[in-house]
């Protein structure tokens, strides 16, 4: 992680495993210009997600222009939702972290090439969604 003032993101899973490998795989996508962390488990390493977890993990990444979030699936979801509901823990100004409704690891390498080349929130979040439209095969 630099020292710099891109969009922050934050990967959040229902395993910590998934979380640290797809934020491993972003990061170096990025050359490490983008703070990126997973968030994912219990603290007893079952399967879930911590809202605690995620509001640390916001803080670690923010560093002014904004954070974005990439759940994976269910309770992911729901645990960044409540988080944004709950706006006296987010950071910022209303509007500085935002979801995104993209694929879970396609769309973290979308938003961290994106966020490396110094692109704002919305841009990052359009990469990241959009990455749902590009076909593998």
């Amino acid at each position: 992680m630099t020292e710099n003032t891109t969009v922050g993101i934050v990967l959040i899973s229902h395993s910590r495993a998934i979380a640290d490998g797809a934020a491993d795989v972003a990061a170096q996508v990025s050359a490490g210009a983008v703070r990126i962390v997973g968030v994912g488990g219990t603290e007893d390493g079952r399967l879930g997600t911590s809202p605690d977890a995620l509001a640390a993990a916001v803080e670690k990444v923010c560093t002014g222009a904004g954070v974005l979030i990439v759940p994976d699936l269910g309770s992911a979801v729901l645990t960044a939702k409540a988080y944004l509901a709950e706006s006296d823990d987010v950071p910022g100004p209303p509007g500085r972290v935002v979801i995104a409704d993209a694929p879970f690891v396609e769309g973290a390498v979308a938003a961290a090439v994106t966020a490396s080349s110094g692109a704002d929130l919305a841009e990052v979040l359009a990469a990241a969604e959009g990455a749902r439209d590009v076909r593998k095969l």
